[in-house]
């Protein structure tokens, strides 16, 4: 499928509107330096608690987390992961479809995430969890991840769940 850069898909749209707005706020590591250093940040947002997306293929994906080690819970029309104290709701799409269902974003259709964990282990083990989940390797390289304010390297190994969500497992140095 090709979508012109005159009509962008509605995740791409969602995605560049986000990361428009991202850059207008921070446009390189050190504003955000200087915002931190300058901006106390008192009774504000101190972690991320969770993330929800819309699935389609639920067995699947309940399979494919469970094989890279993630605690699952089945909700009923939800179904969690948890890792740490974050979790990631899956919307069944006998949720996500209803009208009724408000409470998501608009354009959120699967697959519409791109998360990124850190993985503590090395990189034999972490290749090992990748095949025991039948995980396809997409990509690998060193990236800026998100401690010391953006600034921290880290060696990424990308793949995709079952319903095309990518994944970037990221060890730091």
């Amino acid at each position: 499928m090709t979508v012109s850069a005159e009509s962008p898909s509605p995740r791409r749209r969602f995605i560049k509107e986000v990361l428009s707005a991202g850059a207008a706020l921070f446009t390189t590591g050190a504003v955000a330096k200087r915002l931190a250093a300058s901006v106390p940040q008192a009774a504000g947002v101190t972690a991320l608690d969770h993330v929800a997306i819309p699935i389609t293929r639920v067995d699947e994906m309940v399979t494919f987390y469970a094989a890279l080690g993630f605690v699952v819970r089945d909700g009923g029309q939800i179904i969690s992961i948890h890792f740490g104290d974050q979790k990631i709701n899956f919307h069944r799409p006998e949720l996500w479809q209803r009208d009724t269902f408000t409470l998501r974003a608009a354009a959120a259709r699967p697959p519409c995430g791109d998360f990124c964990w850190v993985w503590e282990g090395s990189a034999e083990s972490l290749s090992e969890t990748l095949a025991r989940a039948g995980a396809v390797i997409e990509a690998e390289g060193q990236r800026a991840g998100g401690r010391n304010g953006g600034e921290a390297m880290g060696q990424s190994v990308y793949t995709r769940d079952p319903d095309g969500n990518l994944l970037e497992f990221m060890r730091y140095g």
